[in-house]
């Protein structure tokens, strides 16, 4: 299989279903924006970090390619059978959340990113995850989109916000705490 299909070439690309749309389309915008998560999610992996962080992130990957498929999928077009997401896969977030708060001490300032480089892709990711739910949540407003979706994006941004803190907190490193100037 080539890598280069040059059917791109003027600026076109293909739904799961055959549909021609422009790159630009929301549903490119919305895949494109959880693949660039995927590859954050990626970094934080390849740092030296807990194995059960490395598992887990690696399940959240794997649910990234899925959300990835049904965003790439036409709703009207497409009868590929792709892989979905279950309550399960946003309890299991959920439960790690849980876990890494009862550690914590109570969060009670914002949060500045940063504290270590494993800490601050952690942030880079929350970022990008959020962006990908900005983007998938104006394309379930024009286009069918699994809830599902828009509800493991929203969990998994806030999985990547304590996980950042949890990282510090190993390591024994201060968070950032932001002090507004009045």
């Amino acid at each position: 299989m080539k890598i280069y299909t040059k059917s791109g070439d003027k600026g076109l690309t293909s739904l799961i279903g055959g549909t021609r749309v422009p790159k630009h389309d929301l549903r490119i915008e919305s895949y494109g924006t959880v693949d660039e998560l995927n590859s954050y999610i990626g970094m934080i992996k390849d740092h030296d970090i807990d194995q059960i962080y490395k598992d887990i992130l690696s399940e959240i990957q794997d649910r990234l390619f899925t959300i990835g498929a049904s965003l790439a999928s036409d709703p009207e077009k497409s009868k590929m059978k792709i892989p979905d997401l279950h309550l399960s896969d946003v309890v299991m977030l959920e439960k790690q959340i849980d876990q890494m708060n009862e550690i914590l001490p109570e969060l009670k300032h914002f949060v500045l990113p940063g504290g270590t480089q494993v800490a601050s892709f952690c942030h880079i990711a929350r970022c990008v995850c959020r962006r990908a739910e900005r983007i998938v949540v104006h394309l379930s407003s024009e286009s069918f989109v699994d809830e599902m979706v828009i509800i493991y994006l929203n969990r998994l941004s806030d999985y990547l916000f304590v996980l950042a803190r949890k990282l510090c907190f190993d390591l024994d490193i201060p968070e950032n705490q932001w002090n507004p100037r009045v």
